[in-house]
């Protein structure tokens, strides 16, 4: 049985990589698929399957998410995540988006190159934007789970600073936009923000 989980309209959970932030979001998914027969949960998945290590990473999260989440569907949306968000069901469904840094990662480094230039910068603003929208129009509680990457040393190189710039202002744009902010470390949950 899950634990009793207090669930808010949205909740952003940050933390290092194997800090527990996606277990902590498929544990507030099964909270809120036990609090009625009507609700249901979504996992909005932007991984991509590039290469032999992230198919099997994919295929191992998949695994345990069966196991952890029963009932937690999934849908794969890469790359337009806002319409994912609002294509996902009504005010009775859950939704999860793991994880925005991969999203970021995406649209800033494509698989053919980093594209540092003023249409892929305008194309991430438009993303963006259209994300923080659907954070705001969302029906139902909506978890979103990101990287907090940026308290360590510098990056040497241009294109990671640049991103490492890009995922810190993502971060502040969607923590100002939901109602609780979550930091893991070490698999506790400490809370930054909540609901008044």
């Amino acid at each position: 049985m899950p634990e009793r989980m207090a669930i808010a309209r949205s909740e952003f959970i940050l933390g290092g990589q194997k800090s527990g932030k996606s277990r902590r979001a498929e544990s507030l998914a099964g909270a809120w698929l036990a609090q009625g027969a009507a609700h249901r949960a979504v996992l909005i998945a932007t991984a991509q399957p590039m290469d032999a290590e992230m198919r099997a990473r994919i295929a191992r999260h998949q695994r345990e998410r069966a196991e952890r989440a029963p009932g937690l569907a999934t849908v794969e949306s890469p790359y337009d995540v806002a319409a994912a968000i609002a294509g996902a069901g009504g005010a009775e469904t859950l939704r999860i988006v793991d994880c925005l840094t991969l999203w970021l990662t995406q649209q800033l480094m494509p698989i053919d190159g980093f594209e540092q230039n003023e249409a892929a910068a305008r194309s991430q603003s438009a993303q963006t934007a259209m994300l923080l929208q659907a954070i705001e129009r969302c029906p139902g509680p909506l978890v979103l789970v990101g990287n907090e990457i940026g308290l360590g040393v510098i990056p040497l190189g241009r294109e990671v600073r640049a991103f490492v710039d890009a995922l810190g202002q993502l971060n502040q744009q969607v923590a100002a936009r939901c109602e609780r902010v979550t930091l893991m470390v070490a698999g506790l949950p400490v809370t930054i923000k909540d609901a008044p």
